[in-house]
């Protein structure tokens, strides 16, 4: 038995109905990619889910700007507003500019002069004289910079040394007090011990010599 015919509506249910999206949405890219294989056809395709995920697919000789840009010309619709054009340009503007910047960037390098025109290396050379200038402008300011700290490194160094000498100098001083401070206190202990106290004492006679 074939399947009934579903009624073409909305489906309430939100799981049913995520069911039948992930589904229809599998369905449709295999048919884009058959068609591409089969057909040789250029096919793109974008799918927005309720949720707002993103599905795509594009045929792999092409890519989806190329088809959004053949849909322009061949349907004559206006994709994209003022504003949008604006910014195309601008985009491409600054696409230019640099690889404009590049090309300059490999002359001042020295590459790829061989095909330009003497007139073409006047503002190449002025271009370089200007930069040395600049980088020996800058050496010169490094160089000030290193003698400046040469200098107050010495100034530190002197002052430094100054101090060192005065505290030694004080250490000095306090050894020299402080010893001569022990002296006269060994002094003072000292000088009641001086004085000896002598006794004479008479002779006797010797007796026995007499006799």
């Amino acid at each position: 038995m074939g399947r009934g015919k579903i009624e073409i509506k909305r489906i309430e249910n939100s799981t049913n109905r995520q069911v039948t999206y992930s589904k229809r949405r599998g369905g449709i890219l295999k048919k884009a990619k058959e068609i591409t294989v089969l057909c040789d056809a250029q096919v793109s395709l974008v799918i927005f889910s309720s949720t707002g995920k993103m599905s795509e697919y594009c045929s792999p000789s092409t890519e989806l700007v190329n088809i959004l840009d053949r849909y322009h010309k061949s349907a004559g619709k206006k994709l994209w507003d003022a504003k949008h054009e604006h910014l195309s340009n601008e985009l491409e503007r600054i696409k230019k500019e640099n690889d404009s910047m590049h090309i300059k960037l490999r002359h001042l390098k020295g590459e790829d002069i061989t095909s330009l025109h003497p007139k073409e290396l006047i503002p190449i050379e002025e271009a370089l004289e200007n930069g040395l200038a600049c980088v020996r402008s800058r050496q010169m300011q490094y160089l000030k910079m290193l003698k400046k700290n040469e200098r107050s490194l010495e100034e530190d160094n002197r002052r430094l040394s100054y101090i060192l000498q005065h505290q030694q100098q004080l250490a000095m001083d306090v050894n020299v007090r402080e010893m001569n401070h022990g002296y006269h206190q060994r002094e003072r202990e000292y000088h009641p011990q001086m004085p000896f106290a002598f006794r004479v004492q008479p002779i006797q006679p010797n007796l026995h010599q007499n006799k």
